[in-house]
Order: C-alpha cells, then sequence, then structure tokens
C-alpha cells in the first residue's frame, strides 16, 4: 500500500493546547469527560445529564454549557473518544507484532480490542452496545469508528499485495452484489480497494465484535467456560478462524 492511502487509513491524534487559555479550558473538559463517563457506569448514556453533571462538578449550568452545548455534543464527544481509545489500542498492539507476520497482526488487532472492552465495558456499551433513544450520531463519528476496520483491511490489503492472499476476485456473477455491498464503507477508503478484500474485513469485523459482545454481555454463560483461561482459549480459536477466513497465508 502506498505512503498516500497509508495516510488516508489513519486517524491524526489532535494537537496538544499551546496556551494557558486553551490549557485551562481543555482541562475542564476533561472534567466533563470523566464526570460523565462516571454517569455512563451508574446511570447509562440515555440517563446523561449536562444539569447533573454541572452540579457534581460545582459548576454553573450555563458555565458548562460554554464547553458542551447539549446532550448530544457531549455523548458525540464521549463516543469518539472511545472510538479513539480503542482504535489507538488495536494500533498499540497491532505494532507490537513482527512487520513480516501479518497472521500475527491480525491476531493482535483482535486480542487488542477484546482486551480494551473487557477493561473498558462502559465505553464499549456507548459505542456497541444499545443506541441511546433520540440520539443521531453525526458524520464526525464515522472516522474513529472506522479504525479497527481500517487496520483489518490495511492488514489484508498488504497480505494481498505481497501474494499471500489467494486473488481476491470473485466470479463475475458474485462480483457486482458484493460490490454493492459493501459500498458504503468504501467511501471512506481509499480507492482501488478490491470489494473482495472489503468483504473479507467487515467480515471479521463483525465476528470479533460480535464474540466480544457475547463475552462482554454474558452471551456465553453456559456455553463457554466461565474461567479465564476457558475464554482466552476460545477466543484464540475464534481468531485463527478469523485469519483462515481472510485467507493469508
Amino acid at each position: 500500500m502506498n505512503a498516500a492511502n497509508d495516510q488516508a487509513l489513519q486517524v491524526g491524534a489532535p494537537s496538544a493546547p499551546r496556551t494557558a487559555r486553551e490549557r485551562a479550558r481543555a482541562e475542564i473538559t476533561a472534567e466533563i469527560l470523566n464526570a460523565a463517563r462516571g454517569y455512563l457506569a451508574t446511570d447509562g448514556a440515555p440517563a446523561l445529564s449536562l444539569r447533573a453533571i454541572a452540579r457534581d462538578l460545582g459548576m454553573a449550568s450555563s458555565a458548562l454549557y460554554r464547553y458542551f452545548s447539549s446532550r448530544d455534543e457531549l455523548l458525540t464527544r464521549l463516543i469518539i473518544d472511545a472510538y479513539d481509545s480503542l482504535g489507538a489500542a488495536a494500533e498499540a498492539g497491532e505494532a507490537t507484532a513482527d512487520r513480516d507476520d501479518l497472521a500475527a497482526r491480525l491476531a493482535a488487532v483482535c486480542a487488542a480490542v477484546r482486551a480494551w472492552a473487557l477493561a473498558h465495558p462502559n465505553e464499549y456499551a456507548l459505542i456497541y452496545g444499545s443506541p441511546v433513544p433520540g440520539y443521531v450520531a453525526p458524520a464526525d463519528t464515522v472516522r474513529p469508528a472506522s479504525r479497527v476496520t481500517a487496520l483489518v483491511l490495511r492488514i489484508i490489503v498488504e497480505a494481498a499485495l505481497a501474494g499471500r492472499i489467494p486473488d481476491p476476485d470473485t466470479p463475475d456473477a458474485e462480483a457486482q452484489p458484493v460490490a454493492a455491498a459493501v459500498a458504503p464503507i468504501r467511501s471512506y477508503l481509499p480507492p482501488g480497494v478490491p470489494a473482495p478484500l472489503v468483504q473479507r474485513a467487515l467480515m471479521v469485523w463483525t465476528n470479533l465484535f460480535g464474540v466480544v459482545s457475547f463475552e462482554l454481555y454474558g452471551q456465553l454463560h453456559g456455553v463457554v467456560g466461565e474461567e479465564p483461561g476457558d475464554r482466552e482459549a476460545f477466543f484464540a480459536a475464534c481468531i485463527q478462524h478469523w485469519i483462515h477466513l481472510t485467507g493469508i497465508t
């Protein structure tokens, strides 16, 4: 993958505040976000209230509204932060694997996603749990939400370019339906990525988050053993299946 495409698949970190006023605003914003995350843990996203947060922080409601104009704006910031935190964890995990071991890199992404979800269950529930009634996520949540998917896709594309995935082309009778099915996400990706590779990345992505969600929300109770070693063994077997699914050799 060339440098332009690689850059297009990455999300840059915001620059640090430079002036004293910017730093003070960043500190108060962080306090508001931390208080909001506390409400996610105790009351859930639907009960999030700017007035309650202002009261807990000893701020006037009017002062807090200078930082977030509405509950939905605060929710959007929490969602973007959660997606970026998850994406950063996946990227950090992937970076620890040998660059030439593409299967190990994909496995590291999957393991990092699960570890982040187990360590941040409330933030995970915010982005992958039940929708918040009345809230519609704006378009600026899409790119942060795509970080893990883009990372999986990058690994698959690198494997294909290195000749380590069989020809991704599908028979003509199947090519058009696949291309149409993955058209929405392709608008956020560099041009020229074959639809079958996008399809494989999406299949890994949906399988990965499905298994993580089942574990986090208790759907594996009575199905997979409760001991950590049982869950880890099951998840490791899932990863090997997903690597086989991609076709990476």
